[in-house]
């Protein structure tokens, strides 16, 4: 099986007076399962009060936190951070048990922002983005690849994708950005 690895670098992709799609800088990204009952002991190890509600959003520090399901998290780090806050959770295990898988390496950010970064969405997101509250976040797809999207603000979003989706994904919002250029 041949394996094609992506070279991205952080920075801007497509801009328009409308849109701006830019690479984020990558981040330490983990993956964690829970019981609720092991919530208040993992909360503090991570120093963070986990979430309960599917597409809610916690931070503190460099860590930020979304619940994606009923027993389960992405935990967002500074890349420095992420060895530590990965022993602090592994201090606790005994106590609460969990899985905390880094995935660091598997995903890419892109930031959209400006006056129709919501619209853009649209263009692959089968997901109704008006009724998402301003700082959650949810687990949707664009253009069938699955994906992360945090919303930030009115029309500031984050999304999270797989590397091995990336270009197609990159590929659509740059067309789509080009697209309501022309407008």
């Amino acid at each position: 099986m041949t394996a094609h690895m992506y070279a991205f670098k952080p920075g801007p992709l497509a801009a328009s007076s409308a849109v701006t799609v830019t690479l984020l800088a990558p981040v330490g990204r983990l993956s964690l399962r829970a019981r609720e009952a092991d919530l208040p002991a993992l909360s503090k190890a991570i120093g963070v009060d986990l979430p309960r509600r599917i597409g809610g959003r916690a931070s503190a520090g460099t860590t930020e936190v979304l619940c994606l399901g009923p027993d389960e998290w992405q935990v967002l780090v500074a890349e420095a951070e992420a060895p530590r806050l990965i022993k602090q959770s592994a201090s606790v295990y005994e106590k609460a048990p969990h899985s905390l898988t880094e995935i660091s390496d598997r995903e890419i950010t892109v930031r959209i922002e400006g006056s129709k970064a919501a619209e853009l969405l649209t263009l692959g997101c089968p997901r109704d983005i008006d009724p998402l509250p301003e700082g959650e976040g949810r687990r949707t797809l664009m253009d069938g690849a699955t994906v992360v999207l945090w919303r930030d603000g009115a029309q500031d979003f984050r999304l999270d994708m797989w590397h091995s989706f990336a270009p197609h994904v990159i590929a659509l919002l740059k067309t789509g950005c080009a697209e309501l250029a022309a407008e």
